[in-house]
C-alpha cells in the first residue's frame, strides 16, 4: 500500500481532549508531514504549539461555516462517551451520532479528502447492544457522505490513562492484561490495546493512498510501530 509523502497538509481534528484524541493530536503537532492542525474545542486546552489553531466551538449547534478553516486535508474523529458518563441513551446518541455524523459533514464541506474516526469493537447497526449499534448506524451514515477516504478503527478495550476513574474498567484491563498470552489469532483482536497505538494507526492511514470506506480492527493496530 502506497503512502502518501505529500508535505504541508492541514488537519482537522475533534475529540482532542479525550484519551486517543489527546495522542493523535501529540502526533500530529510532531509530525512533519502536518504544517497546520486545527482543534476544534469546547474550551481552551492550554496547549501551545506554533502549528496549533485551536478554536472554540459550540457542539450543539455545529457551525458549517469556520470562518478560519477554508479548507482541510485530513479529518480526525476521535469523539466519544459512555453510557454512565451521558446518563440516557439520547445523552450518549448526540455524543457518539450525531457529534461525529455533523463534523463529517461539515469535513466534506471544507474539501477534506480523507476522514478518520475512532469507533469499537463489535460497531453493528443491527446489534441488539445499544452502544454498538449507535457505533454502527454512525459508521454507516457517515460512510454514505462520498468523502473520497472514510477510516473507521475499531479498538478493543482502551488501556491509557483517563481523567475520569472507572473501576471496572481498571479491573477487567488487570485482568486482560494477565491473560494476554491467549489473545492470540482471532482473539488478538479483544486484546486491550493501548491508546497510544490507536492513535499511530490513526497517523498512519492518514497517510496511505486508497479511497473508499475501510474498517480498521484492533488486532492490527496493535501491530502498528509507534511514531519515533
Amino acid at each position: 500500500m502506497n503512502l502518501s509523502s505529500t508535505k504541508n497538509k492541514t488537519a482537522c481534528i475533534v475529540g482532542s481532549s479525550g484519551l486517543v484524541g489527546k495522542e493523535v493530536l501529540s502526533y500530529l503537532i510532531q509530525d512533519n508531514e502536518y504544517s497546520t492542525v486545527y482543534s476544534l474545542v469546547r474550551k481552551p486546552s492550554g496547549i501551545s504549539d506554533n502549528k496549533l489553531r485551536e478554536i472554540q466551538i459550540d457542539f450543539d449547534s455545529f457551525p458549517y461555516i469556520i470562518p478560519e478553516i477554508k479548507n482541510v486535508d485530513v479529518t480526525f474523529c476521535c469523539l466519544g462517551t459512555t453510557m454512565k458518563t451521558a446518563g440516557s441513551k439520547e445523552a450518549f446518541k448526540k455524543v457518539d451520532f450525531t457529534y461525529p455524523l455533523e463534523f463529517a459533514k461539515w469535513a466534506k464541506g471544507v474539501g477534506a479528502r480523507r476522514f478518520l474516526a475512532v469507533s469499537a469493537m463489535g460497531a453493528d447497526s443491527a446489534s441488539k447492544i445499544f452502544y454498538n449499534q449507535v457505533k454502527g448506524e454512525v459508521e454507516q451514515a457517515i460512510g454514505k457522505l462520498g468523502i473520497p477516504t472514510v477510516t473507521f478503527f475499531r479498538p478493543s478495550m482502551l488501556s491509557g490513562n483517563r481523567k475520569e476513574n472507572r473501576a471496572g474498567e481498571k479491573v477487567a484491563l488487570v485482568i486482560m492484561k494477565a491473560l494476554s498470552f491467549l489473545f492470540i489469532g482471532p482473539l488478538k483482536n479483544y486484546k486491550a490495546i493501548s491508546v497510544k497505538k490507536v492513535a499511530a494507526a490513526m497517523l498512519l492511514h492518514s497517510k496511505q493512498d486508497t479511497r473508499g470506506v475501510e474498517v480498521v480492527l484492533s488486532g492490527s493496530m496493535q501491530d502498528v510501530k509507534l511514531p519515533t
